[in-house]
């Protein structure tokens, strides 16, 4: 048996600039943090030449082509790995939640696969195969910035070229400035799953037709990136709280479907009891909140969360990135 598990993600500034409608034209810039919460893959040998796929649902069968689970399916094709295997998921966090769970999952899944054939591969390797079955493959409207931070770990700048090229700059943030982020940022469940296509579509449209001044609003997007860098490599975490606050306001216009009132009054609620600044993480719409709160701040704003229902997210950074496990395999 082989385990092979990979990060999930918090955007900390820049986030939707790596996605190709905006990045294509104009080149996108992002800062992101893998975080310690997992998405597990394990995959074993089997008597049989049949296939079995343990998820949320259970599959057993005898190609490749008759899966019904896309990123599996298409994971085993481009491997090739066509029998005698099987295959369990697990999740440390639900999906939908806007932590980049699903390009996590593909990320561990064909690191796993890799693994069983063998296979050494680096992290440019397992972000740029999970690009392209997702995107390339499976038309998901999606960026790159999930596979990649998962990939790679750590708190990394990642630069998004217009001809599809991605640079990976691994922040050199210091392990003091590291802790204070870590303790004055504040997630939260806000109970809601959606699936990120649904936002990214509409989002993707208004950008390509420029409504409501999206291309300018990407710009600043991307320029809160650059100063989230700055900011983090000088040490300045508090003056990032207010940039979460711009980023969010930026963010919330670019789709009808990012928020809606229930969103706005769990947000306005943290803002009231301290909070400099916050967003949802990923598309919008539901998953996590994140907000930034001083020392003396941080008890109000979480009381005020938990009241309202929404569930809190302790975490720590994870410098990692996707990895082998355990390795009990034999070729």
């Amino acid at each position: 048996m082989i385990v092979s598990r990979a990060p999930v993600r918090f955007s900390l500034g820049g986030g939707g600039s790596d996605l190709p409608s905006y990045a294509s034209q104009h080149g996108g810039f992002l800062v992101a943090a893998a975080i310690d919460k997992h998405i597990f893959v394990a995959i074993n040998s089997r008597f049989y030449d049949t296939i079995r796929l343990a998820y949320s649902h259970t599959e057993i069968v005898d190609r490749v082509d008759q899966i019904q689970h896309r990123l599996f399916r298409e994971a085993l094709r481009f491997t090739g790995i066509s029998r005698g295997v099987e295959l369990v998921s697990i999740a440390d966090l639900p999906a939908n939640s806007g932590l980049g769970s699903s390009s996590s999952f593909t990320v561990a899944l064909l690191n796993a696969l890799h693994a069983y054939k063998g296979e050494f591969v680096s992290s440019e390797q397992l972000a740029r195969e999970a690009c392209h079955i997702e995107m390339d493959i499976l038309k998901e409207p999606i960026g790159k910035q999930d596979q990649y931070i998962s990939a790679y770990g750590g708190v990394t700048a990642f630069t998004f070229e217009k001809d599809g090229a991605v640079h990976v700059e691994r922040l050199p943030v210091k392990l003091e400035v590291l802790d204070e982020l870590e303790r004055n940022l504040l997630v939260f469940y806000s109970g809601v799953e959606r699936a990120a296509s649904d936002v990214l579509v509409q989002q993707r449209e208004v950008i390509k037709k420029n409504e409501d001044s999206a291309v300018q609003r990407m710009h600043r997007i991307k320029e809160l990136g650059y100063e989230t860098k700055r900011l983090l490599l000088e040490g300045d975490v508090d003056r990032y709280g207010d940039l979460l606050h711009e980023h969010w306001t930026n963010k919330r216009k670019l789709a009808a479907k990012m928020t809606d009132p229930t969103i706005d009054e769990h947000y306005e609620a943290a803002r009231k009891a301290g909070a400099l600044g916050g967003k949802l993480i990923g598309a919008g719409g539901g998953g996590f909140f994140m907000f930034y709160a001083r020392p003396g701040d941080r008890r109000a704003v979480s009381d005020a969360l938990v009241r309202r229902g929404l569930k809190p997210l302790r975490f720590r950074f994870d410098f990692d990135g996707a990895r082998i496990v355990a390795n009990f395999h034999r070729s």
